[in-house]
């Protein structure tokens, strides 16, 4: 099995900078996937990416030094098993509420008995069956992180990250702003007060902490607070913002 060096990073708490993908082009996925990042997210709950759309996307990046990340639509264990024999090692499992619900997020990455995860031979996770000892010792390169993003789930990080086989917390200041009554407002005051708070505390913790801040206050804020795992841009806002300063439509404005 090759090493996972995004967890092996986490570990150490060194700092990993990422991107965040919602767009389904193999060729774009390539293409990023040269720049640079440490890590790519491929996002299947905020996009019209699904676990076949997906696919390509891990194969575009398997031939570059950076981890793909998959979110699935939700914490579901079936979803889960289909994006780990896609060849995914690194989820970021959103909503995760409590310590109960990390647990079952835990199980779902998981072969029995400790877990609930289906098994299967001939897939590409396994390398279509190549690769010795896989059931055995998947878990040592599988990466768990789980999101926490409401003010419910803020008051549970440190029983989330008590759970063993949790890797990371990921604090999500869109849906934490909407949940503090401030919708739509990630780069509020109150909002990065509250992020930089559960950076602090998931650090504490002994996990590291990870967020997605477009927002330049909120994203240094986050780095200030300690965060290890951290994008400060996602792929079709980046194509918008160079396409606008392109001198194809710059020059018209």
């Amino acid at each position: 099995m090759q090493t996972n060096r995004f967890k092996a990073a986490l570990k150490e708490m060194r700092r990993q900078d990422g991107l965040w993908c919602t767009m389904s082009d193999p060729l774009a996925a390539e293409m990023m996937a040269a720049l640079g990042f440490d890590w790519m997210l491929f996002d299947t709950e905020h996009s019209p990416m699904d676990a076949i759309s997906a696919l390509p996307l891990l194969q575009a990046a398997a031939p570059y030094p950076v981890e793909p990340i998959l979110r699935p639509t939700h914490l579901n264990a079936p979803e889960i098993k289909k994006l780990l024999d896609l060849g995914a090692r690194t989820l970021l499992i959103p909503m995760v509420e409590d310590a109960e619900m990390a647990a079952h997020a835990v199980a779902c990455m998981t072969y029995p008995p400790a877990g609930i995860r289906g098994v299967s031979g001939m897939t590409r996770a396994t390398g279509f069956g190549t690769v010795a000892g896989y059931h055995r010792n998947a878990s040592e390169e599988l990466c768990l992180l789980v999101q926490v993003e409401s003010a419910a789930a803020l008051a549970q990080i440190e029983a989330i990250a008590a759970v063993p086989g949790v890797d990371g917390i990921f604090v999500g200041p869109a849906d934490l702003a909407a949940s503090l009554g401030h919708p739509g407002e990630p780069g509020h005051p109150e909002v990065r007060v509250a992020v930089a708070d559960a950076i602090r505390r998931i650090r504490a913790a002994g996990l590291p902490p990870g967020i997605l801040a477009m927002d330049p206050a909120l994203h240094a804020a986050a780095l200030e607070a300690g965060a290890v795992f951290v994008s400060g841009d996602l792929d079709i806002i980046a194509l918008r913002k160079g396409l606008l300063a392109g001198p194809g439509l710059a020059a018209k404005g």
